[in-house]
């Protein structure tokens, strides 16, 4: 995967004064939650703010301007430099420690490699995260495992867009979905998908390499659509996706915040989905949609 880094620089806007630590800290958790939107998936705190890291082809330069002239902490301005990032595993140490077992409503848990199988839960999963998003500690990745157990997919056609390392797909399969296709821009997810699905059994996984483009090339439609991405690449990418939907299918969608629902109704909407229910986790926000 080819990175950007972007230096983001905090200043007061009283030339003489110095930001105290407080907000410091504030304007780096909010500076990192509003880059989120603009592709932004990793960050790290420096002296004067922070540094993120985002994926060329995901990063919505946009957005990025609109986050840094409309800043809303009072008193704080924003200086930036966007530039190459060294080409390197990103998430190389924290693969390398791994995380703990993530238990969903008693029914899956999910577990790094370093951890053994635990039969007492229906669903158990393993995923050996290899620079893709989605472990499953992430609250908009445990909301849609969570809604997945709670259905039942036997026989249900299934496309997850944006699938990281391949969790969702997996969590459908064992929730016995018939077939599943699932598509990432990152070749290393795509990789990533392809071995987490065999280290779990899971044989009805079709991964594929491409962005929303790629669905014209897909035969028929799905049951249930999975979409967990930021609120720009949704917007752009829902009528694409709406197409390979039928009448009666659950579009599932989370990656955003509780302040992007509205836009994301309205989008939704226009495009023949009726809106079901939605529920949120530290501001993290999922809906579910059915196509009419």
């Amino acid at each position: 995967m080819k990175y950007y880094k972007t230096t983001f620089k905090f200043s007061s806007t009283d030339a003489s004064d110095t930001i105290d630590n407080e907000t410091m800290n504030t304007a780096r958790e909010l500076c990192a939650a509003l880059a989120g939107t603009a592709g932004y998936e990793s960050f790290e705190d420096t002296d004067c703010g922070i540094n993120g890291y985002v994926q060329k082809d995901l990063l919505d330069q946009d957005t990025l301007k609109e986050i840094i002239y409309t800043f809303p902490l009072e008193g704080i301005t924003i200086e930036y430099k966007t530039e190459d990032a060294e080409d390197r595993n990103w998430n190389e140490e924290w693969e390398k420690e791994g995380f703990e077992p993530l238990i969903i409503e008693d029914r899956c848990r999910i577990h790094d490699i370093y951890h053994e199988v635990d039969g007492s839960y229906p669903i158990d999963i393993e995923i050996d995260a290899k620079q893709a998003f989605g472990t499953g500690t992430h609250n908009t990745t445990q909301m849609i495992v969570r809604k997945l157990t709670e259905m039942n997919l036997n026989g249900k056609r299934v496309l997850d867009c944006g699938c990281g390392t391949g969790i969702l797909s997996i969590v459908a399969s064992k929730c016995g979905a018939k077939e599943i296709t699932a598509y990432d821009i990152d070749e290393w997810s795509v990789e990533n998908t392809r071995h987490n699905a065999t280290i779990n059994n899971v044989c009805n996984i079709t991964p594929v390499l491409g962005d929303a483009s790629i669905l014209k090339s897909l035969n028929g439609t799905f049951d249930v659509v999975l979409a967990n991405i930021n609120r720009n690449i949704l917007l752009n990418d829902m009528p694409a996706m709406a197409d390979k939907m039928h009448a009666g299918t659950l579009y599932i969608i989370s990656g955003f915040y509780s302040s992007d629902v509205p836009m994301l109704r309205s989008k939704a909407s226009s495009l023949g989905l009726e809106y079901i229910s939605q529920n949120s986790s530290e501001d993290w926000t999922l809906i579910v949609f059915k196509k009419l």
